[in-house]
């Protein structure tokens, strides 16, 4: 037991002079953003460079004379998979007897671009971005905190391994969570209205109307049709989203307790 201690306390040493010596090499950007991360993430990062991709926003990235876009996509599906599996577990150890459909609905909630949006603003990672991609219009992106923090957590993965990415996501990220809160107030309007249409004997149906944007930014126009005519539409980065606003909003029109 006691070689395992010395044997860790050598490697700890050794990535110590190592971080070091790596930051002698850092120009003036490099320092300030490793200084940033370190704030953020509570530890110096090992590969710089990998940090460095999770703030390429692929609505930023540059474009190569073949037409290759460097982003960070590929951290983002990374990141998104180690979140969800930590807040899963997360759930799953917090509520024992709480059904599939409960987790599940829970958990969407909080991973949401919506949510992610306003946890990375509370971290400091918009102010990063900020720093970093001087002069773009951030503001244009509506996901790109969102979709950025992902990123930020497959690269902390790739970084520092599962068991530090897991204390990162509970330490700076589940806290800013108010669970009570998100379940009292999780309502599912698609059913909603599905058991007010049953009880008051009315068809209901959702049509898809339109889907603009591209294939990284798209907009789902649903309308909800009661007794064949339209009654309210809602809009949505997918299907499901968008029906749920429509629904939403119908549940308001119909005056549909929620």
């Amino acid at each position: 037991m006691l070689h395992y201690f010395q044997k860790n306390n050598r490697v700890k040493l050794k990535l110590s002079r190592l971080l070091r010596f790596q930051a002698f090499l850092f120009n003036t950007d490099e320092k300030r953003l490793a200084a940033s991360i370190k704030h953020m993430v509570g530890s110096k990062p090992f590969n710089l460079s990998l940090y460095k991709l999770a703030i390429k926003h692929v609505s930023v990235a540059e474009e190569f004379k073949n037409g290759l876009r460097i982003s960070n996509e590929r951290l983002e599906y990374l990141g998104d998979a180690i979140l969800g599996a930590v807040v899963a577990e997360f759930l799953f150890n917090k509520f024992p007897f709480r059904d599939e459909g409960f987790l599940t609905e829970t958990r969407s909630r909080m991973v949401n671009r919506e949510a992610l949006n306003q946890i990375a603003v509370k971290i400091g990672l918009s102010k990063i971005l900020e720093a970093e991609l001087k002069g773009k219009n951030l503001s244009a992106h509506k996901s790109i905190f969102g979709d950025t923090l992902e990123a930020m957590v497959g690269a902390v993965y790739l970084d520092r391994g599962y068991k530090f990415c897991k204390k990162f996501i509970h330490q700076r990220i589940l806290i800013h969570f108010d669970v009570d809160d998100i379940i009292a107030t999780t309502t599912n309007f698609k059913s909603k209205i599905i058991e007010w249409s049953q009880k008051e004997s009315k068809e209901v149906d959702f049509k898809l109307v339109s889907v603009t944007g591209n294939t990284r930014f798209k907009e789902f126009l649903v309308e909800l049709w009661v007794g064949g005519e339209v009654c309210t539409s809602g809009k949505g980065a997918t299907k499901k989203k968008a029906e749920q606003e429509a629904a939403k909003n119908a549940c308001e029109k119909l005056k549909i307790a929620f």
